[in-house]
């Protein structure tokens, strides 16, 4: 059996790869990290539709499947700084 290293990326709610985030992830973790500064700093003052943020992983038979939405990109800025 093979071991395949997961690679995770950062596209927009559109499924289009994220404009400023869109560099290769190793782990979930550094993923929503990246996502959750984003969206806390410079995206906070971007529309919620320009917000949003999928994470995505790459998967055994060649295609990126949509894991997870992380919630403070999906919130307004108010309401994520608060």
């Amino acid at each position: 059996m093979v071991l395949h290293r997961s690679r995770y990326r950062l596209v927009g709610l559109d499924g289009r790869p994220h404009p400023v985030l869109d560099i290769p992830y190793d782990t979930l973790e550094h993923a929503l990290a990246a996502a959750s500064n984003w969206c806390n700093g410079q995206g906070s003052r971007c529309s919620p539709g320009q917000r949003g943020i999928a994470v995505e992983v790459w998967t055994a038979n060649g295609e990126w499947r949509t894991i997870d939405y992380p919630m403070s990109c999906l919130t307004p800025a108010a309401m994520a700084r608060a």
